[in-house]
């Protein structure tokens, strides 16, 4: 997904404050998921349980990056993406998600079209 810096992402040097990074990711994971065609559903979320992610080099006003997802792990009720954030062909950020489908708060196994899902996409 490529996304154009503007002058709101930046700090007062025209450098991309960090927590975008984070943001951009965010905006690219669900894009991801809308195309896959994976429907929303009202009982059950995919919820954020940890992240790590890296800082290689900044991104300035008015660059265009690009964000790449792939999925590295899929378990019952868990699955875990990388997320590359591309400037000319560069990594310059990395971020290492894992995200736990929950059902009322509690962790719970993926429905089955999810899992089919996951495993079509991240062969």
């Amino acid at each position: 997904m490529k996304i154009r810096i503007f002058y709101e992402d930046t700090d007062s040097t025209g450098v991309v404050y960090h927590a975008n990074y984070i943001k951009f990711c965010d905006r690219a994971r669900s894009s991801f998921f809308f195309d896959a065609d994976l429907p929303i559903e009202d009982k059950g979320a995919l919820l954020v349980h940890s992240l790590d992610c890296r800082y290689y080099s900044p991104a300035r006003l008015g660059d265009i990056i690009d964000v790449k997802t792939t999925i590295s792990e899929i378990k019952k009720a868990s699955i875990r993406l990388k997320q590359e954030i591309f400037l000319n062909k560069r990594v310059i950020f990395e971020l290492n998600i894992k995200l736990v489908y929950v059902i009322d708060g509690k962790p719970s196994k993926f429905p089955e079209y999810m899992t089919k899902l996951f495993q079509k996409i991240g062969a």
